[in-house]
C-alpha cells in the first residue's frame, strides 16, 4: 500500500491502482461455502459444459467482493467507501488474472465531506470488462 490518499491529490481522469486476483478452485469452493452459492457452474466442471460454459466460472458476487477490496485498499485508511455497486456482463474462470480498475469520473465538496466518484470494473485476459460499476468515497483532505 502506498500510504493515504488525499482529496487535493487526485483529478478526474486519474486511473487507481490496479489490484490483481486470480482464484483457484479452492476459493471459489470456499466462497461458495461462505456465501451460500452452490450452483454447480462454481464448482462442478461438467456440469458447467452441460449448460453450454466451457468451464466453472468465478461467483459475479466474489468479483464484487474483489471490487470493494479494490476500494477499500486506495480509501484506506481514513477514506470511507459510500456508494457501490457492480453488474455482471462477463464471465472470468478460475487460474487466469482477473484485473481491478478503476479511474476518477468527479470530485466534489459536499459539506464537509469531499467525495470522489469512479468507473470500476473487472477485467478478463482478453480485455473485456466483464463487471463494470460505479462507486462513490469520501476521502480525508490535507486542509
Amino acid at each position: 500500500m502506498a500510504g493515504q490518499v488525499y482529496y487535493e491529490d487526485i483529478q478526474v481522469g486519474d486511473p487507481i491502482p490496479v489490484l490483481r486476483k486470480n482464484c483457484s478452485t479452492l476459493q471459489l469452493v470456499a466462497w461458495a461455502g461462505a456465501s451460500g452459492d452452490f450452483y454447480q457452474i462454481h464448482y462442478d466442471v461438467e456440469f458447467a459444459r452441460r449448460t453450454g460454459l466451457s468451464n466453472i466460472i468465478v461467483h459475479g458476487a466474489l468479483k464484487n467482493a474483489f471490487l470493494g477490496q479494490l476500494l477499500h485498499d486506495w480509501v484506506s485508511p481514513e477514506g470511507r467507501i459510500e456508494k457501490f455497486g457492480c453488474q455482471y456482463r462477463g464471465m472470468d474462470y478460475p487460474d487466469q488474472d482477473i484485473m481491478c480498475s478503476g479511474v476518477i469520473t468527479r470530485k466534489y465538496v459536499e459539506g464537509d465531506r469531499h467525495l470522489v466518484e469512479l468507473d470500476v470494473w473487472t477485467e478478463n485476459p482478453s480485455g473485456q470488462k466483464t463487471s463494470p460499476g460505479t462507486a462513490r468515497v469520501s476521502l480525508p483532505s490535507r486542509g
